[in-house]
């Protein structure tokens, strides 16, 4: 199912277990691109709203696991990706989860199905484009969210998941760090952030309210 979440501008692709999405501010982004068996659906996803992954000027990566990179090479992108370290590292091959840990001991298993990108992995610090973006480590050390301010949408990957308007916290047995998770829910929702859209890569997007739903989130964890 695609999704219209800003009229014309941003587009939630929900892919099943997992969402991607696709943003026009006048050069087209795609945030995440799901599992390996993605991106068959990206595509059509896309020819959907007019759009073919030829169109795509950069990739957008929240954070390094199988159901946000999986797809990527099946899109055949001439595209540059963007990513944080060490996130950025662990999808381009150049180094690894740690073992000592379960989220990254499942990352390395899961590995052996993620298609590394052929050319290196642009490293994001603070903007690219029309975006903001905020470091927000817990889930993956290296976790990220876009905040495009002009089209009042965050981006955030795994930080959160979405029930119906609601923000809960990722499930615990997937989050490398669940109480860095929450420290980074309470920060992000500290900077006040001026979005309706509050899209995620596990449920349902918040389409109104968006910075006052994670204000309320950052108190229960807090």
């Amino acid at each position: 199912m695609t999704t219209t979440l800003v009229e014309g501008s941003v587009w939630q692709f929900d892919l099943g277990m997992v969402n991607a999405y696709l943003i026009d501010d006048g050069e087209v982004t795609l945030v995440d691109a799901g599992t390996p068996r993605s991106a068959d659906d990206i595509r059509s996803r896309m020819a959907e709203i007019g759009y073919e992954p030829a169109d795509v000027d950069r990739v957008l990566i929240t954070h390094y696991d199988l159901d946000h990179v999986g797809g990527i090479a099946g899109l055949d992108l001439d595209a540059p990706i963007y990513a944080r370290e060490p996130d950025a590292s662990h999808f381009e091959g150049s180094a690894s989860p740690s073992p000592t840990n379960r989220k990254g001991l499942f990352q390395r298993v899961v590995g052996v199905w993620v298609t590394r990108p052929d050319e290196p992995v642009r490293r994001v610090e603070d903007s690219i484009g029309g975006f903001d973006a905020y470091a927000t480590p817990g889930h993956t050390a290296g976790h990220t969210a876009f905040v495009h301010e002009e089209l009042r949408t965050a981006l955030v990957g795994d930080l959160v998941t979405g029930d119906d308007g609601a923000l809960s916290t990722p499930p615990l047995p997937m989050t490398k760090d669940p109480s860095r998770n929450a420290e980074s829910i309470r920060e992000l929702a500290a900077r006040e952030l001026d979005v309706d859209v509050v899209a995620m890569g596990h449920g349902d997007p918040v389409v109104e309210d968006g910075a006052a739903a994670l204000a309320d989130l950052a108190r229960r964890v807090g």
